[in-house]
């Protein structure tokens, strides 16, 4: 089956995860966190920092990343406020998160201004307790991205872009990490990322303008150890940046997409959405 458009009117689509039978999204240049329930767009909080990665305490309190603040930040009765600063312990911008059952989250950063073109350089991840506790638990990652956890919140699988790989942590009860390992090699620069119930994971390979030499822009699914089971193409002068799986059984795959990353100012219609039905169900977290 081919992918539909299902929203097209976005400025850049980003962090996407499905939960109470909607799809919710960061509009991360549109500076706001959307929710699409299959008909209707809502807005469920404005962030003027930039929002990226989602996720929900065990109360049902949204998280979210403000980029720019380096801050996560907390939606609580209507209004956000701050859950863990971030300061000092990223560089640059904070980028994607996860959040585990218990509340716990790991929240990457870009270490460099990637769209200023500064040279890469490693950074650090950070680990932020359900209370908002945070301290780094792992360094010399090089862009670290989208994640997951895996077997049953075990293990965490991170997204690093330039280096063309996924990484994979043992996570030691007190969050720490540890037994780090290349989980698969990647035909490109991975992006966001989402696990299914077979243990692959769909990969987003973006491209953006800068890397522009690179393997045209794809959304794939690999498991452990690399190996390329299933190839989505973009089209139509869009680039791939995050996927998540969600639906009512867990089998469409949603796929957020941009024709630019920036730094130019972006408009609505800059990013869209796409959906696939796929054979195997959403696993892990998120």
């Amino acid at each position: 089956m081919e992918p539909r458009v299902i929203l097209d009117n976005l400025v850049f689509p980003e962090g996407p995860r499905w939960r109470d039978g909607a799809l919710v999204f960061s509009d991360m240049h549109g500076g706001r966190v959307c929710t699409w329930d299959g008909s209707d767009l809502r807005t469920l909080t404005e962030v003027p920092g930039r929002p990226s990665g989602l996720g929900w305490l065990p109360d049902g309190q949204l998280l979210v990343v403000s980029m720019e603040e380096q801050r996560v930040l907390r939606l609580e009765s209507g209004t956000l406020v701050e859950h863990a600063d971030l300061n000092g312990m990223v560089r640059s911008l904070a980028n994607d998160m996860v959040v585990g059952a218990d509340g716990s989250a790991y929240v990457s950063n870009f270490g460099f201004d990637v769209l200023a073109g500064e040279a890469w350089c490693s950074t650090t991840l950070v680990h932020v307790g359900p209370a908002g506790r945070a301290r780094v638990v792992a360094e010399d990652l090089m862009f670290p991205n989208g994640m997951v956890l895996a077997d049953g919140g075990r293990t965490l699988v991170v997204a690093e872009s330039p280096s063309c790989c996924l990484t994979a942590f043992d996570i030691d009860p007190d969050g720490s990490l540890s037994n780090r390992r290349v989980w698969a090699s990647l035909p490109g620069l991975p992006d966001g990322i989402c696990l299914d119930q077979e243990g692959c994971i769909w990969v987003a390979l973006s491209i953006g303008g800068t890397f522009a030499d690179q393997e045209p822009s794809a959304t794939v699914r690999v498991r452990e150890g690399g190996e390329v089971l299933s190839r989505i193409p973009t089209c139509d002068g869009f680039d791939t940046y995050a996927c998540a799986l969600g639906g009512d059984d867990g089998r469409t795959l949603f796929l957020m997409e941009a024709r630019s990353p920036g730094p130019e100012p972006l408009e609505a219609g800059n990013g869209r959405i796409r959906a696939v039905r796929v054979d195997v169900a959403a696993a892990g977290s998120p």
